[in-house]
């Protein structure tokens, strides 16, 4: 039976898992002890909890002073709390000198952020992370993952990343399903899996699994890749891929901008590779709020736009044919 519910929720597992095996792992929080699920872990480690309040850079500051000291802290709060507005002391007192502080940003996406709107829609904070030297970068697309992700970040030496939602996610994996960092994963292929490549990270990946499902359908051959780890990107594997496909598919709850749709155009250009590349997530706008799953519609993360961005780029690769 599954033993939690939504990525929060398996995040608060594993770190209850982490600090039984660990003395050394504690919890930074800025307010955000329910948010994060954590309450359990507050009950059983009380002395292992630091709440700042709302003070997003001070828990920054706190966790790396408690790094310097050879502990490990996850700071966990809002996404965008954590990339925007304690941004300078992530680079300048984590990146910057390497410590081992865990970074747990909730709300990723518009999927994650409909409550309140705009200000809690975080579609930034993949990019600003990737423009930031040294910090592993992980995207889980489901609770389960999120579990393994957790530990993996945490075996990991120096600051890490990790996006996750709010409790609305759909359930991809098994509990008992590998988790490997830095490794691009193989979910489908579908027929000859040549024609389009469709690489996903986060929790849209159940959208870009059905678009694959009807496009095979159409008689056509596909390739889903998930890229749960944008840092370090696996770049032989998504230049392999896209090697054998004659167009590619990016899908991601984001901005297109500085994302895996970015991370997936430096590799095709730096591979050489003439193969269109079709962007599909949050078009450089500011979005409205609103009913998590009718927004990623709203704003051209359905199904259908997938499938429209695949058949869109298979068409340049054909007119571009000799």
């Amino acid at each position: 039976m599954r033993t939690f519910q939504g990525t929060r929720q398996a995040f608060s597992l594993a770190m209850l898992e982490l600090a039984e095996q660990d003395p050394r792992i504690v919890l930074v929080l800025a307010d955000s002890l329910a948010a994060m699920r954590a309450g359990a872990f507050a009950e059983r480690y009380p002395e292992r909890v630091f709440d700042v309040g709302i003070a997003e850079q001070n828990a920054v500051g706190v966790a790396a002073g408690l790094a310097s000291c050879g502990l490990i802290p996850f700071v966990a709060t809002y996404a965008g709390f954590i990339t925007m507005r304690a941004c300078e002391q992530v680079r300048t007192f984590c990146a910057y000198p390497g410590l081992n502080v865990k970074f747990v940003g909730a709300n990723g996406g518009l999927f994650a952020g409909e409550r309140e709107g705009v200000t809690h829609q975080f579609f930034e904070d993949l990019g600003i992370m990737r423009s930031i030297p040294g910090i592993t970068i992980v995207v889980p697309s489901d609770p389960a993952q999120t579990r393994r992700a957790t530990h993996a970040i945490a075996r990991v030496e120096g600051p890490c990343y990790l996006r996750i939602g709010s409790g609305r996610e759909h359930d991809l994996f098994g509990e008992e399903e590998s988790f490997e960092l830095g490794k691009l994963r193989v979910l489908a292929e579908q027929g000859s899996g040549n024609d389009i490549l469709l690489l996903a990270t986060g929790l849209i990946l159940n959208r870009v699994l059905e678009a694959a499902d009807r496009l095979a359908g159409e008689g056509l051959g596909v390739t889903v890749g998930e890229v749960h780890t944008l840092r370090p990107l696996d770049a032989g594997a998504i230049a392999r891929l896209a090697r054998r496909s004659r167009a590619v598919v990016t899908v991601e709850d984001h901005n297109i901008l500085g994302g895996l749709g970015s991370a997936v155009a430096e590799v095709i250009a730096e591979a050489g590779l003439a193969r269109p590349l079709a962007r599909v997530g949050l078009q450089d706008v500011f979005p409205e709020s609103g009913e998590a799953e009718a927004l990623l519609d709203a704003y051209g993360m359905a199904v259908a736009d997938i499938m429209a961005a695949a058949r869109g780029a298979l068409a340049r690769s054909q007119s571009a044919a000799p």
